[in-house]
């Protein structure tokens, strides 16, 4: 047992716990974009790179044996930030010192996202060893909270400040730099804040040796228990079909705010996709999140399904909207644009934690967060690497049209796969 008299208050390392995890994540996830195609990418090498720094979310759950079997998760927390840390550095170092190729800065990052993966499983399990289950409820929204804001701090605030970095030194190379260095001190912060305030958990876990290759073997029984659901491959298809608009969005939305407007771009400034995208649209996508998560709990995946289908799928018509109707200069009505575009999204992605109840069975209260995340990156990673290429190919207005006819599509499949029929189903057995 943890000395009550040393135990800090769960309000003061869950935020600090959850800001070292979702820095650097917004980094690889939202801020690697920008990063990529300022620095020469091309939009179908950018849209390639950013996919593929999703793909340790997607394997990060055939690894939880080994994470589970390091023993002392605050020891191997403190261990991975410091690495985390020092590849934020070694980004700052690079991007200041060098002249930049994409490749290798993609390398850089792919390290970080697999770090982040890595920090994800141990603060997941260092969550469960400290807190019990009832305690788990109460402290989900902190939770919850911390990340959002965290968000918000580094792909919004952190991305303006870039923006008048470029204004200030001239040189987008030595703004990036500055930035970067801000990021990693920021987040150096966190992790000395978690060096103090941490404790060991209630049950130490004696050390156990477990290769990487090991350990994904143990884990396959997941992909095995899969495959023997009843109608997993309609299920799996429904779930592509419906991330798919979105899929196809999360890249090119960013190209789209970049692009000159004689390129059918909205020649959006580093600042504005950062308060748009970043501040905006993160909020928007938390209160539909939450918004959802209220009603599924009100309602049950019954009366919801439908409704999180339409409203995910549809997303992506602001964009349409912005495409034909060019908002250039008006900050006002993108950000409105924006913030719609996001509460949609927010609100229909309630409907994969149906999917994953449905895949994971009894257990999904324990299994839905190694299951969730892995689930919709791996159903958008493809689509998001092919996003690119599409947009060079087609243009941004017809590009977002062609995103726009995904979604009755998806509809068809949901309907023709009985989809609703069998996740409520599964459901009813739950209760």
């Amino acid at each position: 047992m943890v000395d009550k008299k040393k135990q800090h208050s769960p309000w003061v390392w869950i935020p600090t716990l959850c800001a070292a995890e979702e820095i650097p994540t917004a980094v690889v996830t939202f801020v690697a974009v920008l990063m990529l195609l300022q620095f020469g990418a091309s939009i179908e090498m950018a849209s390639i790179y950013c996919g593929l720094l999703f793909l340790p979310w997607v394997l990060k759950s055939f690894l939880r044996s080994k994470v589970r079997n390091q023993g002392n998760f605050k020891m191997h927390l403190h261990i991975v930030e410091s690495l985390m840390f020092a590849c934020l550095i070694g980004v700052a170092l690079y991007v200041n010192e060098c002249k930049v190729v994409p490749f290798i800065l993609f390398v850089f990052l792919f390290v970080i996202a697999f770090l982040c993966a890595w920090h994800g499983l141990l603060a997941r399990m260092y969550y469960n060893r400290m807190l019990y289950p009832l305690q788990q409820k109460i402290y989900n929204k902190t939770k919850m909270f911390a990340s959002q804001s965290t968000i918000v701090l580094t792909y919004g605030v952190l991305i303006i400040v870039a923006g008048f970095f470029e204004v200030f030194f001239r040189s987008y190379q030595k703004a990036w730099a500055m930035e970067s260095y801000l990021v990693a001190g920021v987040f150096f912060v966190f992790c000395a804040i978690n060096y103090l305030v941490l404790l060991n958990p209630r049950v130490h876990n004696p050390y156990r040796y477990e290769s990487l290759i090991g350990a994904f073997k143990n884990e396959m029984h997941i992909v095995e228990r899969i495959q023997q659901k009843p109608h997993i491959k309609a299920v799996i298809m429904s779930a592509f079909f419906l991330l798919l608009p979105q899929a196809l969005m999360f890249n090119s939305r960013v190209f789209f705010l970049l692009a000159d407007p004689e390129d059918g771009g909205m020649g959006c400034s580093v600042q504005e996709v950062g308060f748009a995208q970043g501040a905006i649209g993160v909020i928007a996508f938390s209160v539909g999140a939450v918004v959802g998560r209220y009603l599924l709990e009100k309602k049950g995946g019954k009366a919801m399904f439908w409704p999180f289908s339409i409203f995910l799928t549809l997303s992506p018509v602001f964009y349409m909207f912005m495409s034909h109707n060019p908002l250039i200069g008006n900050l006002v009505a993108l950000c409105c644009m924006t913030f719609f575009a996001q509460l949609f999204f927010g609100f229909g992605s309630n409907v994969c934690m149906l999917f994953v109840r449905y895949i994971s069975e009894q257990r999904y209260r324990n299994d839905i967060n190694f299951l969730y995340v892995p689930l919709v990156a791996g159903a958008m990673i493809v689509p998001m690497m092919a996003s690119g290429w599409m947009v060079t190919l087609l243009g941004f207005k017809t590009f977002f049209i062609v995103n726009i006819a995904c979604a009755p599509v998806a509809w068809v499949v949901l309907w023709c796969m009985k989809t609703k029929k069998i996740i409520v189903q599964d459901e009813r057995k739950k209760e």
